[in-house]
């Protein structure tokens, strides 16, 4: 028996994860669920699970989810803030952590996590973006097990030699080979990008994602910073991270060995695959989720990336190259315009501008320890709010 904490339980990862924990009740026990702010479905998923702990990072929401609770009868005590958030990370009774706070939210929970030793199932990229040395090192130094639950990584991870350990020589392989799907956009002129609403940006053609999530997939920066997010977790280099854009997103990534063997992990574009092999790990569960039909698929197409259309997957492998705070700053950056963007403030384009700037006015510097890396995701947003009002429509 299992027993989780679910970082951002009621986004897609979140739930999706419920989903897979409610077809194995006999193996998995939900300790604590968080969210931001939404108390509905956060009671809801109370009732259902009845968690020892639920927190919520707004004061009213909270102080709500509480009274609708003891009005329940129910024993879920509730928290509030950042520091709950850590608490249930790092709880002697949980095994495992699923990290699925979107954005640099999620870095201080999934960075206790990570320092109590436990199992993490890390779909939060921005911890690696930001602190990838700072939360590797706490890995390494706990024993702490890592496990990668964006569809992209997961792939990988199985595609990866049996206890790979971040040695792509030794272990004859070549190149990493990252999937992305293209989003919404991937024919659009860019004349035509420059009108595009947000409504349309989040309109993925494959996947159910939040808001900012789509957004960063429509724009490309979703791959880029899952470049930076391999770089870390397989140790490598920026040149040997090929971005392949394949709009059917059923080969979710691959591996190209020296001897011209590729392996490529398959299924149906639903996040409960790689959501059940990091919860079952090694072992293989039922996720909920139904065959590949390969005969309905019938083909399967793939092309290079247009840095042109998607500026913003260059910004990002420029970022990972320049190393040190440079993809603190990045993502930072990318927070402030994307909400500016759903705002209405500025245009599609606009976003890869305002990170394009951010970048060029901040030094960089190297990250010795979490302080400088909160530093600079700081000093990023206030550069950032700044080169909002210089693109605003």
């Amino acid at each position: 028996m299992q027993s989780l904490t679910i970082l951002g339980s009621t986004g897609s990862i979140g739930t999706s994860t419920l989903d897979v924990v409610a077809r194995h009740s006999d193996r998995y026990r939900v300790v604590a669920l968080t969210a931001n702010k939404q108390v509905d479905l956060l009671y809801r998923q109370c009732i259902r699970f009845s968690p020892s702990y639920a927190v919520l990072l707004d004061d009213e929401a909270a102080l709500q989810l509480r009274d609708m609770l003891n009005e329940a009868g129910s024993k879920t005590q509730v928290l509030c803030g950042v520091d709950a958030l850590e608490t249930v990370s790092s709880l002697p009774e949980v095994d495992t952590v699923m990290a699925a706070i979107v954005g640099a939210a999620g870095l201080r929970p999934t960075l206790a996590a990570a320092k109590s030793g436990k199992k993490i199932l890390l779909a939060n990229k921005e911890t690696l973006v930001l602190a990838g040395n700072v939360f590797m090192d706490a890995v390494r130094k706990s024993g702490s097990a890592l496990l990668p639950i964006d569809s992209e990584h997961n792939a990988i991870f199985q595609a990866l030699p049996h206890g790979y350990s971040g040695d792509m020589t030794g272990s004859g392989v070549s190149r990493i080979l990252l999937t992305a799907s293209g989003g919404p956009f991937r024919m659009t002129s860019l004349d035509d990008l420059q009108r595009v609403t947000p409504d349309e940006a989040c309109a993925h053609p494959n996947w159910t994602m939040g808001r900012k999530i789509s957004v960063d997939s429509a724009s490309m920066m979703n791959k880029g910073l899952e470049v930076i997010e391999a770089h870390w977790l397989f140790n490598v280099d920026a040149g040997d991270i090929q971005v392949v854009v394949h709009p059917q997103s059923v080969i979710h990534s691959l591996v190209e060995y020296i001897d011209g063997s590729v392996i490529a992990q398959l299924g149906n574009p639903d996040m409960r695959t790689p959501i059940a092999y990091g919860l079952a790990y090694p072992e293989r569960i039922d996720s909920g989720v139904a065959s590949l039909d390969l005969f309905k698929i019938a083909r399967l197409d793939f092309a290079e990336p247009d840095f042109d259309r998607f500026p913003c997957l260059m910004l990002a492998y420029e970022a990972l190259r320049a190393a040190g705070t440079a993809p603190a700053a990045l993502n930072a950056a990318n927070e402030v315009a994307v909400a500016a963007f759903l705002n209405h403030e500025i245009s599609f384009l606009s976003i890869a501008r305002v990170i394009e700037s951010v970048l060029g006015l901040m030094a960089v510097h190297d990250v010795a320890g979490l302080e400088d890396v909160l530093e600079a995701d700081s000093e990023a947003r206030s550069v950032a709010t700044q080169q909002v009002k210089r693109f605003r429509l």
